[in-house]
């Protein structure tokens, strides 16, 4: 059992590590649903290091609460590589919208794509 809990453990401070990390692969958000409120504030996740080690890459939807005041509230992947969700729902906190007279939900889509080494 130790050895189970040993790899859990591992495998977590990896991921752990790759979501703080910085690389030279780019993420790009791609897709904001259409007829929703105005992005006045955007910020690109962080290429998880671990994801960019692995070659994983794709797309990630992300579904956002936002508050009267612009603010996402609350987030839930709805599709993607896990190891990519939380760079995707991290840098949504970010983000600002304009301000509406109720809360909304949408979809919000980001593609990693890794990019080429010169």
């Amino acid at each position: 059992m130790s050895i189970h809990s040993g790899w859990g453990k591992t495998i977590l401070a990896l991921v752990a590590a790759g979501v703080l990390a910085g690389s030279l692969a780019i993420a790009q958000q791609s897709n904001v649903e259409e007829g929703k409120r105005k992005v006045k504030v955007r910020a690109n996740p962080t290429y998880p290091d671990l994801a960019r080690r692995l070659g994983i890459g794709g797309k990630v939807k992300i579904e956002v609460v936002i508050g009267t005041d612009g603010k996402v509230k609350n987030s839930r992947p709805v599709g993607g590589h896990p190891v990519l969700v939380q760079a995707a729902s991290d840098c949504l906190r970010e983000w600002r919208v304009e301000p509406a007279p109720e809360e909304t939900t949408q979809i919000i889509e980001f593609e990693f794509k890794q990019q080429q080494q010169q």
